[in-house]
Parts: C-alpha cells; sequence; structure tokens
C-alpha cells in the first residue's frame, strides 16, 4: 500500500502547525517572560521557562493542535513550570535551614492553589517591567538591544546576528551575559518610581530608537535598510506607548519613528540603490503611516510636557511629512527646531543636522559657517557624514574641486556599501562638473543634501572605547 501521500500530508500539516507556533511565539513570547518573571523575579530563568513552554508546544500541539487560545496556553505551561522552579528553591532553601524537619511548602513566597487567578491581574504592568529591566543602564547598550529583541521581540539569536551583521556567538555571548549582570547586580523586576523613572525611561527609549535606526539606515553591509528592525522598533514603540500613556516623549519617538517609516518605499531605487529625501517620490510616502505619526505628535503634545528631544525631532519630520513636495518644506521652522534641540541636546551630531537645515534655509554659506567649525571636534573625525554634508555645501557653492574629495572621504569613511557608492557617485559628478564636463555614468547630478537621507536618525559617531553613543543618533536621516 502506497503511504506515500499520507506521508506529505502529515509532514505539511506538521509544517504548518510548526509555523502557527513560531507566529505564536513572535507575538505571545514578550507576555510569557514577563508573566513568569514577575513570579521568579529573574528575566534570564523567566525566559528558560518560557523556551521550555515553546518546547512542549512544538511537542504536543502537532499532536492535538493548535489551543483556542495559544498565547495562554504557553503562559500557563510556564507558569507551572515556574511553580515548580520555585518551590523547588523552596525546598532546597527549607532544607539547609531545617534539616531534619518536615519540609512545609506553603510558606511565604511558595505560590498557592491559585497562582493562575493572582499572576493574571495585569500583564500590562508585567510588559512594562519586562521593558525596564530588559534596558537597564547596568547593561551595554549592545547588550540592551540584543535582549530587548530577545526578550520582547521574540527574536532568535541567528535572526538578531542577521539583522546586525554579526556572529551569532557575539550574540548569544552579549544575551548570557546580560542575564548574568542583571541577576548578579540584583536588578529588581519592576518599573522604577519618581526621579529614577525619567533616566531609566530614557534608556528604554534609546534601545528601541537604536533599533528603528538601524533599521532604517544600515551602520554596515551592502543593504540601505534592514526593514524588519524597523517594524520591531514600531511594534515596541507602540506597545510602550499604550504601557506608558501619560509619557510625552514616548509618544513623540513613535511620532518619530511611524513618519521616517512612512517614506521606507520612497527610500531605494529599483536596483536598490539610495535615494535621497529631495529626490523622492513623495507619492511614495505611506499616508497612513504619517497619519499615525501626527496623532501620536498631537498626543505628545496635548499632554503640555516640556520638549524633550523625540518630540522636537517628531516635530522636525513632521514639517517634511506636512510638505508635498520638497519645495514646501519650512526650512526655517526646521533650523529653529534645530536651534532648540541643540539647547537641549548639546550634540556635535546635532549640530551637523543644524547645519544642514541653516544651507537650506538661509543658503549654503550659512550651513558650511557651522559645518566648517564642526570640523575640529574630535568626536567627528571619523564620521562620514561630516564630509558628505561639506561636500553638499561646497557643490551648491559651486565649488566642485573641493567638494568631490569630500565625497570621496566619506565613501573611505562609511561602511555601508550603498552608500559608498553613492558617495562615489557624487564624488564623480562634481569632479565631471569641476572639468566641465558631462557627470560620469551612473553619477547623481544632484549634490545638495537638503536634510538628506545623510544626516540624521541615524548616523552618530562611536564613543571612544566603541560602540554606539547612547542618546548620539539624533537628526532625520
Amino acid at each position: 500500500m502506497d503511504t506515500t501521500g499520507a506521508d506529505a500530508t502529515g509532514a505539511d500539516a506538521t509544517a504548518a502547525v510548526h509555523r502557527a507556533i513560531e507566529a505564536v511565539w513572535r507575538i505571545e513570547s514578550a507576555k510569557v517572560i514577563a508573566a513568569v518573571a514577575r513570579l521568579v523575579r529573574d528575566v534570564g530563568l523567566a525566559e528558560e521557562l518560557a523556551q521550555d513552554a515553546l518546547v512542549a508546544a512544538l511537542e504536543k500541539w502537532p499532536r492535538t493542535g493548535v489551543p483556542r487560545n495559544p498565547g495562554a496556553w504557553l503562559t500557563t505551561t510556564a507558569k507551572h513550570r515556574a511553580v515548580d522552579a520555585v518551590r523547588r528553591r523552596e525546598v532546597l532553601r527549607r532544607k539547609i535551614d531545617q534539616l531534619g524537619h518536615e519540609l512545609a511548602v506553603a510558606g511565604e513566597g511558595v505560590p498557592g492553589p491559585d497562582i493562575d487567578a493572582a499572576l493574571d491581574d495585569d500583564i500590562g504592568d508585567d510588559l512594562l517591567r519586562l521593558v525596564f529591566t530588559a534596558c537597564h543602564p547596568v547593561l551595554s547598550t549592545e547588550a540592551r538591544v540584543a535582549l530587548t529583541l530577545r526578550m520582547l521581540g521574540g527574536l532568535s539569536t541567528k535572526e538578531i546576528a542577521r539583522a546586525f551583521l554579526v556572529p551569532e556567538p557575539t550574540v548569544a555571548q552579549r544575551i548570557v551575559r546580560a542575564k548574568r549582570t542583571l541577576a548578579d547586580a540584583g536588578v529588581p523586576f519592576e518599573v522604577p518610581q519618581g526621579g529614577e523613572l525619567a533616566a531609566r525611561l530614557a534608556s528604554v527609549l534609546e534601545v528601541v530608537y537604536l533599533i528603528f535606526n538601524e533599521g532604517y539606515s544600515a551602520t554596515v553591509g551592502e543593504d540601505w535598510m534592514r526593514p524588519a528592525l524597523c517594524e520591531e522598533a514600531l511594534r515596541l514603540g507602540r506597545i510602550l506607548a499604550e504601557l506608558a500613556p501619560a509619557e510625552a516623549e514616548v509618544h513623540g519617538l513613535v511620532a518619530l519613528m511611524e513618519i521616517q517609516a512612512s517614506r521606507a518605499g520612497a527610500r531605494t531605487g529599483p536596483r536598490g540603490e539610495p535615494v535621497l529625501l529631495l529626490d523622492q517620490d513623495r507619492a511614495r510616502w505611506d499616508r497612513v503611516l504619517i497619519g499615525r505619526g501626527l496623532a501620536a505628535l498631537e498626543r505628545a503634545e496635548a499632554l503640555g510636557s516640556p520638549y524633550g528631544p523625540y518630540r522636537l525631532q517628531a516635530a522636525i519630520a513632521a514639517c517634511h511629512a506636512r510638505a508635498r513636495t520638497a519645495g514646501e518644506t519650512d526650512w526655517v521652522r526646521i533650523a529653529a527646531l534645530y536651534a532648540v534641540l541643540a539647547r537641549l541636546t548639546p550634540s556635535p551630531v546635532v549640530e551637523l543636522n543644524r547645519a544642514v537645515a541653516l544651507g537650506m534655509a538661509f543658503g549654503p554659506a550659512s550651513g558650511l559657517a557651522l559645518v566648517d567649525r564642526l570640523t575640529s571636534e574630535p568626536a567627528l573625525k571619523a564620521y562620514h557624514l561630516l564630509p558628505s554634508v561639506r561636500g553638499d555645501l561646497l557643490a551648491r557653492l559651486g565649488r566642485h574641486p573641493e567638494a568631490a574629495e569630500e565625497f570621496r572621504r566619506a565613501a573611505s569613511l562609511t561602511r555601508n556599501g550603498r552608500e559608498r557608492t553613492l558617495l562615489l557617485e557624487r564624488a564623480a559628478a562634481s569632479a565631471a562638473e569641476a572639468g566641465g564636463g558631462a557627470p560620469a555614468a551612473g553619477a547623481s547630478v544632484r549634490t545638495a543634501v537638503g536634510p538628506s537621507e545623510e544626516t540624521g536618525a541615524g548616523r552618530a559617531p562611536e564613543r571612544a572605547g566603541g560602540g554606539e553613543g547612547a542618546g548620539d543618533r539624533e537628526g532625520e536621516r
């Protein structure tokens, strides 16, 4: 009897269940980990117990089918394993403390029979605790990003490594070290209160924005964008806005990311090449995302809090989003907003962005004067966007030989292949202008950046000691 067809059907069904489990895990893993972490007070152990529940699902669901509420099934299974773990830990403690006595497992710290009901009070609170724990400043920036994507994004180690183009063992080590650091430091599984909240919230927002920026303008590799990271950051930002609705900067960050993400479809050409902001077909901008971003900005404004860096950057992005053509952009307002941002968060990167806006609002000479002052900044010494912006301004002033040299220098500093190609094309175009001939084949005729896709939300020079500088990825790239 030929069973080939039956075997194939069974394999297809199993594969379909595995895909369903993967999708459920991506959506529900953060909630499962958060619920368990409240019980065991250890995010590393909580993730292990959640993974145990995932393994149980992989073993059982292909036989029984996906349950009606798969998220609840995973959470309940992980909780029960957590209860067992807590009881084992309590047993061990009591055996040590009361050797020879009967173990009383119903003592303080051990869940009773109504554990499921007790733990289901408010999953939102648990998620918020998990966010603040995964983004704790005791961890390095790289560790915070990796742990957040793992625990809140449900991404595998391989997926995180692929997204950031680093070896998988490197990411695995970061995650392991992060869990160990949190445990050794005794970081409480809680939402900070009082004056500590603002500082800790800044760390959370920084991590989400770093994830978004790496997706929006990849630091290294041959891809100009990594959309999956943008989507993950947006998802995390939206969740955070629901969990902390009274925090204006949270809404400001969501607004900024929504508006920036709206340009994604227009930022690359048919061959994947970068298309700068002033050259983009604005009909391809996602009006739904723009609407969501402007609504988030309105929510931030309605809270009446003092301006923060994300609200200011969102206001700048909104100026672009509201302009139906590049010529309608309110550059004077953008320059003024950058001036406020520079006072609020002084940074060479903010000043570079302000120089671009000044160049567009009041002429390239105004922007160049500020850029020339920035050339002595040690933090910008190896920052490729400094010569890139300077090249744009020089080209607009007709100083093409100098512009070509700046573009070539910028190309030598960038680690992104698409960006390097673009900069070399602009160098060739400027060289051709200097020689009075036609631009080289494939060279971009436009050399004016505006606040092009070069400057901003983006790139910040690495701080001494390596790694991405905290809070340095300002702007409107």
